[in-house]
Order: C-alpha cells, then sequence, then structure tokens
C-alpha cells in the first residue's frame, strides 16, 4: 500500500483513474474530483486572497511573483504527519498549483527516507498521457498507466478521425483569462484541431500569451470559447462583462452568429488529467454541433 499526496487537481485525478484513490492520504487544497477525496487532509493554501474578480487576482498573483515569493505554501507539518512514499506535483506553472520547489522547500529538513517526488510538467497533449505512465510507474502499477493511456487515445481518436470527415474548419479563438486578455496555449490548440477547428490565438505546446482586445477583434473568429483557469462557469458568467462590454464586441462574428460558449474552466480544458477527453468532446460540440453531441451543454458548457 501506498501513502499518496496529490498536490494538485490532475494529479488526484490521475491517481484516482489509475486505482489508487483509496491510497490518497493529503491533497491540494484546489483538488475535488473525484467526490470521494473529499476527506483527505488539505496541504496546500493559497497565499492571495482568491475572491475578486480576474484583473484583482491578476495584480494579486503578480505582486507575489515580483516579490519572488511562492503563489501556494505547503503545509509541511501536515505532509511530516501524514508521511507520504509518494507526493505528485507539478513544475509547469508556479502560478497555477504548488511547484516542485515548493515541495522541495517544504521537504528541506524531512528526517529519515524521504518520499519520492514526481512532478508533472504537461505543456502539450502527448505530455499529459506521459505523465500518466510516469505516476503509474511511480506507483508500481506501469500496466495500468499503459491501460489509460491506451483507452483515453482511443476516445480522442474516435473523435479526431470523425471530425476529419468534415469539410468545414471554423476559426476559434479560447479565452483562458479574461482581465488581462490571455489566449489558450498548451493542449488547447491540440484539442481544437482534432475537434474540427483551426486555432487562431495561441500556440501549441507553448504557454498561454497576453493579447489585446484589438488582436481579437483582427482575428474575428467564427467561434470564441471563454474558460478561465479555475473559474466555474457561474464564476465566468459573472465576470463576462470586462469582456463583453468592450467597445466593438457585439461586430465580433461569433457574437452576431451566436458562436460565443463559456466553459467550465476549474472542471475542464485547464486539467491536464484524464479528463482532457471531456474537454475534447466538449470543443467537439461547441464547433460541430450538428456531427457531435456527447451531453455536455448546461452541466460542462453554456451558450451565452
Amino acid at each position: 500500500m501506498h501513502r499518496v499526496v496529490t498536490l494538485l487537481p490532475s494529479a488526484t485525478e490521475i491517481v484516482a483513474a489509475l486505482g489508487f484513490a483509496g491510497q490518497i492520504v493529503g491533497r491540494s487544497h484546489e483538488c475535488d474530483y473525484p467526490a470521494e477525496i473529499a476527506d483527505r487532509a488539505v496541504c496546500t493554501a493559497p497565499r492571495f486572497k482568491v475572491e475578486g474578480s480576474s484583473a484583482e487576482i491578476d495584480r494579486r498573483v503578480n505582486a507575489i511573483v515580483r516579490d519572488a515569493l511562492s503563489v501556494y505554501s505547503v503545509d509541511a507539518a501536515m505532509l511530516k504527519r501524514l508521511n507520504p512514499d509518494l507526493i505528485v506535483t507539478q513544475s509547469q506553472c508556479e502560478v497555477c498549483a504548488v511547484s516542485e520547489r515548493d515541495v522541495e522547500d517544504a521537504l528541506a529538513d524531512w528526517l529519515g527516507a524521504r518520499p519520492q517526488i514526481v512532478s508533472l510538467r504537461p505543456n502539450a497533449l502527448s505530455h499529459i498521457w506521459d505523465d500518466i505512465e510516469r505516476v503509474a510507474q511511480a506507483l508500481g502499477a506501469p500496466e495500468r498507466g499503459a491501460d489509460l493511456t491506451r483507452r483515453l487515445k482511443a476516445r480522442v481518436s474516435a473523435i479526431a478521425d470523425r471530425s476529419a470527415q468534415i469539410s468545414s474548419r471554423p476559426a476559434v479563438a479560447c479565452i483562458e483569462w479574461i482581465d488581462p486578455l490571455m489566449a489558450a496555449g498548451n493542449w488547447m490548440p491540440e484539442l481544437i484541431a482534432m475537434a474540427g477547428g483551426r486555432n487562431i490565438l495561441g500556440e501549441a505546446g507553448k504557454h498561454s500569451p497576453r493579447i489585446t482586445f484589438d488582436q481579437l477583434r483582427a482575428a474575428n473568429p467564427d467561434a470564441i470559447v471563454i474558460s478561465p483557469c479555475g473559474f466555474k462557469i457561474d464564476r465566468t458568467m459573472a465576470e463576462l462583462p470586462a469582456l463583453i462590454g468592450r467597445p466593438g464586441w457585439a461586430d465580433l462574428k461569433a457574437v452576431r452568429e451566436g458562436r460565443v460558449f463559456v466553459v467550465d474552466g476549474n472542471q475542464y480544458i485547464n486539467r491536464p488529467g484524464p479528463r482532457i477527453v471531456e474537454s475534447l468532446e466538449i470543443l467537439a460540440e461547441l464547433i460541430h454541433p450538428s456531427t457531435f453531441r456527447f451531453g455536455h451543454e448546461g452541466s460542462g458548457w453554456r451558450r451565452i
């Protein structure tokens, strides 16, 4: 039996999907899926006030980063009490979750055998599959990792193969943050292409870039997907006036044609774990609704 601490939501989902949810003894403050892990000890906390608008959160986080401080804290005393033999964290984005450096700092005066640290680094879709298999290897179950990635890849391929038969390729802009505006990068351009669209802002395998509203207007996409990192649908809807109130918004093609969508950026899109396949299903529904229908409308996405 392992004693596992998962310090970001996607790590928790990976461990659970591999069949080891029962061996998770600690989690991050953001881990919320599957529901059975809700009673596990919380080992992290943000160093900033998480309430407020996108602009306010951006200012608070940037102030912390400017002072060369970590955005999140790790409860070193809790880790010692839990005595894990495996900690799963990440090195992809220090703003999104606890980093490998944060974990190393928390273990600085650890006595006895140090737990193994697996650090996830998903900059592209293939990296998500690699991370799943690395976690499975650390758990002593490489065959489970291979089986899980095989099944996930098969679902992805089925959608990509079907969308490849569609001649139209709508231009899609995916917004990852509202104020300041950011376009989605990393694995999102790949998913948009697999769903039958053309990504026009952000690059595959690269961090999400800041963009101007003028850039969005110039791109004039056929569809706009709004999915702020860490925001559920209702929170994004409350934040929308900062975007849709801008002069020129109503003139965008996607707005005029009713193809602007809000996606749950907390559960999907920005969470690089097994449910990245559901994220692809959502994009396919939005981009080609006459071809794909997976039933995510309402719970996973909403039209505005």
